[in-house]
């Protein structure tokens, strides 16, 4: 590559004596001796340089702009920006004979070659017309405090008998502030673009031996390099656009406080009558001795130890425990009914041989939750009516014995989210922030410090109620209204109440309104026309059976006086009905099938599974 570069010669170089110059908003530009011109302090975020210079060369065939230092600079420039670093986003040329007042013609500019460019910012940025891009000279291999130069080469050459009058534009319109050229002087040449392309400073460097540059000249020739590479430019901006991507996708990911270990463990002491000011012995961590051993890499265990600790197949409780827990929340009860407590206060197992072989088979199919989900529910267990028998309530009462499935309430969650899937609203989104489904007013009243709940829209109004915003001291009023627990303390077994309020939610809350127009609107799409299909087919899709033919004449009734009872009053039926109804289907009719939704909606069977 050196001898490459040693070959050419650097031609030379004009300078011109700037004759007007002007700029777009305001910034005061000063002609030095040399005939560079410089910006004075008070400059404005971005600003376009506009310079007019006469020459009396009749052939021009490039174009040269030097940055320079100066003392005034900050660190010396050459630019204007806090490091000396500038953005020079685009040029462009006009040029008319000089001496006349002819209209300067634009000059179109094909190439651009620098001594150096901050990486993404390549001097052919300023002529790609694009004002976002630009020439910048930051580097991490060098300081950008040195003089800088950029040779523009016209698609042929400007050429008027006796000489031309050039107007050069140097606009910076980049989004960073005062990354404006801070001293700059401009010179023209006639000599053959080819001997133009490589800039003196970098032939005065390749022209040096080797072994003789210093670190700071070596990278800079490799930049020069690397900048007439096209191929490496390519892949260059390639890599741009990855990390780009890359960039994106980082900040999309969501971040979540972590625990490390420290690099030097904390002394733990025993607190004597549980006052920590009071030091007793030293202890360290551990596992009670009545458990196995832990295996531990050093002296003292670590939490990865731990987590080893607790996941050995050969630990009698970890499986046990979680599989308990599992069967608690499919039959209501645990095969150990303290489910938080398996010591000698606790009960003992109903079924032990079968616990057992549940916690194996975990173990054996590598800790596969859904797998175990899926081998109890498919179980002949699992899948027994829950209907009692009068020999069974004499036996076994709690039905711990399992001779019937467990009849009980779904949990709160489960029962939201299940209304809003029998309605055809739920949301299967996956992911992403919390949530404020519709709610009375004025719950935050009584709260300590009142709290914005912005109605959701759209889908987000109909999301899993996984995602609903939690405020710790003032949750969603469904959930604690059925019996889910607060968000300060753990619950390994929730509790189940029969009270009217659960009765008066169901009836009136603003959201399971909004679910039973939601269910009749589905009967009206989708189910057939027919009254007693359609009947038929809201059961179906709320309870997931068919109805008895003394259900089917009690509803076929009901619709019938609600039908009377909204062609009454239309003014009635146009509040209960959705207000976006199938083509052809009345307000009166909608507000009919909606009473009969609410019917279904607050059955018991409906919050329960059987």
């Amino acid at each position: 590559m050196g001898k490459r570069l040693a070959s050419i010669d650097a031609g030379s170089f004009t300078t011109l004596k700037p004759a007007k110059w002007a700029t777009a908003k305001g910034a005061v530009l000063t002609r030095l001796d040399d005939h560079s011109l410089i910006v004075d302090f008070s400059v404005p975020a971005n600003d376009t340089y506009t310079v007019t210079l006469d020459t009396s060369l009749e052939s021009i065939t490039a174009v040269r702009i030097e940055a320079l230092t100066h003392t005034s600079l900050p660190k010396n420039g050459p630019g204007r920006a806090d490091n000396g670093n500038f953005i020079l986003s685009e040029v462009t040329i006009s040029a008319a004979p000089a001496g006349g007042n002819a209209k300067p013609t634009p000059i179109k500019i094909t190439s651009a070659v620098a001594d150096h460019s901050q990486e993404g910012h390549s001097v052919s940025n300023t002529i790609d017309g694009n004002p976002k891009t630009g020439w910048a000279i930051n580097t991490t291999t060098g300081s950008p405090n040195v003089d800088r130069q950029a040779i523009f080469f016209p698609d042929r050459p400007i050429a008027h008998p006796g000489g031309s009058r050039l107007v050069l534009s140097m606009a910076h319109n980049g989004e960073s502030a005062n990354y404006l050229v801070g001293r700059f002087r401009v010179s023209v040449s006639a000599a053959t673009p080819a001997d133009l392309k490589i800039p003196a400073p970098i032939l005065a460097i390749a022209r040096t031996a080797r072994d003789e540059r210093s670190k700071a000249q070596q990278a800079q020739l490799v930049d020069a390099y690397r900048a007439t590479d096209s191929g490496r430019k390519q892949l260059a901006d390639t890599l741009i656009g990855l990390k780009k991507r890359r960039d994106a996708i980082t900040k999309a990911i969501p971040t979540t406080l972590i625990l490390r270990e420290r690099k030097q463990p904390r002394k733990t002491h025993i607190h004597i009558r549980g006052d920590f000011l009071r030091k007793g012995a030293r202890v360290l961590p551990g596992v009670p001795e009545v458990l196995p051993p832990m295996k531990t890499a050093v002296p003292v265990g670590t939490r990865l130890d731990l987590a080893g600790w607790l996941f050995d197949p050969k630990h009698p409780l970890t499986a046990r425990v979680t599989v308990n827990r599992f069967w608690q929340r499919f039959f209501g009860l645990g095969f150990v009914e303290t489910e938080n407590d398996f010591g000698l206060q606790g009960d003992l197992p109903s079924h032990p041989e079968l616990l057992d072989w549940l916690a194996s088979e975990f173990i054996r199919r590598g800790w596969a939750v859904k797998d175990l989900h899926r081998l109890i529910v498919t179980s002949a267990t699992y899948r027994q009516s829950s209907a009692t028998r009068p020999e069974l309530l004499e036996r076994d009462p709690r039905n711990r014995l399992l001779a019937r499935q467990t009849r009980m309430r779904m949990e709160a969650e489960t029962i939201r989210d299940a209304a809003l899937a029998a309605a055809g609203l739920i949301s299967d989104k996956i992911g992403g922030p919390g949530v404020y489904p519709p709610q009375p007013e004025g719950i935050y009243i009584l709260t300590q410090q009142k709290k914005a709940w912005p109605e959701a829209k759209g889908e987000d109004r109909f999301r899993r109620c996984m995602y609903t915003y939690f405020w710790r001291s003032s949750p969603y009023p469904f959930l604690p209204t059925f019996d889910a627990p607060d968000a300060t303390t753990t619950c390994t077994r929730r509790s189940r109440s029969n009270t009217p309020l659960q009765a008066l939610t169901l009836a009136n809350d603003k959201a399971f309104f909004e679910i039973s127009q939601g269910v009749a609107l589905r009967i009206l799409s989708d189910g057939p026309t027919p009254d007693l299909q359609r009947l038929r087919f809201g059961f179906r899709a709320c309870l997931s059976r068919e109805p008895s033919s003394e259900e089917l004449g009690t509803l076929t009734e009901f619709l019938s006086n609600q039908r009377n009872r909204f062609s009454q009053s239309r003014t009635a039926a146009v509040s209960v009905a959705p207000a976006r109804r199938p083509e052809g289907v009345s307000a009166v009719e909608a507000a009919a099938w909606t009473a009969v939704s609410r019917v279904l909606v607050n059955l018991d069977e409906f919050i329960t599974r059987e």
